[in-house]
């Protein structure tokens, strides 16, 4: 006998670069509309206060170096987008974190996408409702490897980009962040106590479109390893 009324589910777990071990995924933080122009394609302007929303664990798919994962096209939507995000992986625990610390709690970086079901999405905000249907989903959280942070180099000047069949949709640079990543790992860690294997999804630039089944999304953070998925 387990002590369980069924079997637990298994770790959800990410692959890291260089690594046998592979990191278990605690919690997934999003943060909201972090980069102007995309706060700007959204209806919205300005350096606002970082707002945030989660994803459970189990909503990851870990797609290893060189290979192409699989995301269904997902139930209830006509209107799937993909966001592209530096994804910052935490290595200890910590609550009310300053910036200026911030860094020594980060195990690693690798490149996410956050996939939306955007009508659904818009559906909830104009009735003032919770997002989690539009953000929340089975297999909305593709993510790449783990690349170490002291192998990771400057990732705070870094490049991002996702293509979609071979063709850009979305370009920037990390030093866009309206909040930079000590800024939100302060603000995140305020409200809630950060844990080893909590991700932080650091948001999106400007470009976010819909994606059909067949497409292939390439997705991008100069010194991390690619993400590749095929959606099917």
């Amino acid at each position: 006998m387990s002590g369980y009324v069924f079997n637990p589910p298994a770790v959800v777990s990410v692959p890291v670069v260089g690594r046998g071990e592979r990191f278990p995924i605690h919690r997934i933080y999003c943060v909201g509309r972090n980069y102007e122009d995309h706060a700007k394609e959204m209806g919205f302007t300005g350096r606002e206060p970082p707002f945030f929303f989660l994803k459970p664990a189990d909503a990851v798919v870990a797609v290893p170096a060189g290979e192409t994962g699989q995301v269904a096209y997902p139930t209830l939507t006509q209107n799937l987008h993909h966001e592209v995000e530096l994804v910052v992986a935490i290595g200890k625990a910590g609550k009310n974190i300053k910036a200026a610390d911030a860094l020594q709690y980060i195990y690693g970086y690798a490149v996410g996408l956050d996939m939306t079901r955007r009508d659904l999405q818009n559906d909830m905000k104009k009735q003032g409702r919770p997002w989690c249907i539009g953000k929340a989903f089975e297999q909305s959280a593709p993510i790449g490897p783990i690349t170490p942070a002291q192998q990771a180099g400057d990732i705070g000047q870094a490049a991002i980009s996702l293509q979609v069949n071979g063709t850009v949709r979305q370009s920037s640079h990390i030093h866009k962040l309206i909040w930079n990543i000590a800024e939100t790992i302060e603000h995140l860690s305020a409200a809630w106590e950060l844990q080893p294997g909590d991700l932080i999804m650091t948001g999106t630039p400007e470009g976010v479109a819909a994606v059909v089944s067949g497409d292939t999304l390439e997705a991008q953070v100069s010194g991390l390893e690619p993400l590749r998925i095929k959606i099917v």
